[in-house]
């Protein structure tokens, strides 16, 4: 098909990117169907493997559709149905689909520098945000790597660890989604199934601890963490402040103070793990800061770029130092001139650091702050969870729970992973975009900062229908 085929895109007329769902065809349709079948000649089997398991789990079909255009909270499918986004790219879309700001950005740029040279010739735009991001962190001197991932992120915090603690072991969470490349795999306490597989080629110095869902498990949770730590070979405690992917699970207050104080006191790092929760999506640049705490190492990703793949994991400067004097290499003979076994320590990649993804960075950040979207995600997100609390109090409609701050929301339902997806696949033919977490009991969602109160609403309105239907 010619592009001249394909439905047209999102006009920019005054309620562009916040309108309401409109299905013009089945969802999936017919070229949707077509173009994924296409598709599944090509692409990983994994991913056919998944929707035919899922679709035996639920007897229902889970063929996805086929997204061609997209603004603000709007997308289209190849079959000329707009939809509302309440997953924003995993979370990542945080100022909707094309920003004018982001596209204006994203012109001038691409048209003055699309390449650097990574750690040999930096761009400007790589010293401008990496000074922005540096001022996130409430010290002085922080230092900063770019990645391409929050998995890269993940991945140079680990490393960071290392070289600062000389200690191997790390300790994570159950439940806990730190990305799937092979450092970070080790870490994720999400699904067993996702580390098994590879096990023989992951950390075997990492160990889980319960994340705390509510007051009386906090207790327990801290005493496992202190427990860990307290063998002397933890140089690292990577936690999400909120538990996004493994349920929107709020922990208890006091529980990244006790964390804290925990890794303080055995010499261990603490590492955040904003890539979810950070840059306005729960209510504050930084989750962690805003709960009182100030870890030794943030790692933001997913909407950081604004749309392009960027990361960056950022350390105070003592900590971070240590790529240039790592303890484990102190040791060893003196350092050559070039790259000697006994010099610093080197984390880079091709496009760490590309021109185009940091100026976009740029323009995001400009954005977030400039509109005050923390401030809005704050107020709607606890509007859309009163909302919905209000429809569900007392289980109705088999709904167990409601959680979440900013908007980054869960909806838990009764009847396991099956409904929960279900749920989710008559949500989408009803024109709303959403996921699901936990075990797949979790309606997940995390729509751009900047969406609107009529398309929540509409959306709760939508939600209470179909949840009542008890052969969902």
């Amino acid at each position: 098909m010619a592009l001249s085929e394909l439905p047209p895109a999102l006009d920019d007329g005054e309620d562009a990117g916040s309108e309401l769902p409109l299905m013009r065809a089945a969802s999936p349709g017919a070229m949707s169907r077509a173009w994924v079948a296409r598709l599944a000649g090509v692409d990983a089997p994994w991913s056919d493997a998944r929707r035919e398991r899922r679709a035996q789990a639920t007897g229902l079909d889970m063929s996805p559709i086929v997204l061609t255009s997209a603004k603000g909270a709007n997308v289209v499918d190849i079959d000329g149905n707009r939809y509302v986004d309440l997953v924003a790219a995993f979370g990542a879309c945080l100022v909707g689909h094309a920003h004018p700001r982001l596209l204006r950005t994203l012109e001038m740029q691409s048209s003055r520098l699309m390449y650097g040279l990574g750690d040999v010739y930096p761009s400007d735009a790589k010293i401008g945000l990496t000074e922005r991001l540096a001022r996130l962190f409430p010290e002085p001197s922080a230092r900063v790597l770019l990645g391409l991932s929050g998995a890269d992120a993940i991945d140079a915090a680990i490393k960071t660890a290392l070289l600062a603690t000389g200690k191997p072991g790390v300790l994570a969470f159950e439940g806990a989604y730190h990305g799937l490349a092979t450092g970070p795999l080790a870490t994720c306490g999400l699904r067993p199934e996702f580390r098994e597989p590879f096990a023989p080629h992951l950390s075997p110095h990492v160990g889980f601890a319960p994340y705390p869902a509510e007051a009386s498990a906090l207790e327990r949770s801290l005493a496992a963490v202190d427990a860990a730590l307290a063998k002397g070979d933890v140089g690292a405690v990577i936690v999400e402040p909120v538990l996004g992917r493994g349920g929107v699970v709020v922990p208890p207050d006091g529980f990244l103070t006790g964390l804290r104080e925990i890794c303080t006191r055995r010499s261990a790092l603490l590492v955040a793990d904003e890539i979810w929760t950070g840059l306005g999506r729960c209510g504050a640049l930084l989750r962690t800061l805003d709960q009182g705490v100030v870890p030794d190492i943030v790692c933001l990703g997913k909407g950081l770029g604004g749309g392009l793949p960027l990361s960056a994991c950022i350390g105070r400067a003592s900590v971070m130092e240590a790529w240039r004097t790592p303890k484990c290499l102190q040791n060893k003979d003196e350092a050559s001139a070039y790259d000697g076994p006994a010099g610093e320590a080197i984390h880079t990649s091709t496009h760490a650091g590309n021109p185009l993804a940091c100026s976009m960075a740029i323009a995001l950040l400009d954005t977030v702050v400039g509109t005050k979207l923390a401030d809005r995600a704050k107020e709607s997100g606890a509007s859309l969870v009163a909302s919905l609390k209000d429809r569900f109090s007392g289980g109705a409609s088999g709904v167990r729970a409601v959680r979440g701050v900013g908007l980054m929301v869960g909806i838990e339902v009764e009847g396991g992973a099956a409904r929960g997806l279900a749920l989710a696949r008559e949500c989408l033919h009803r024109g709303y975009l959403v996921l699901t977490g936990g075990a797949g009991d979790v309606i997940t969602l995390t729509p751009p900062l900047n969406v609107s109160k009529v398309l929540l609403d509409a959306f709760v309105d939508t939600f209470a229908e179909l949840a009542s239907t008890r052969s969902v």
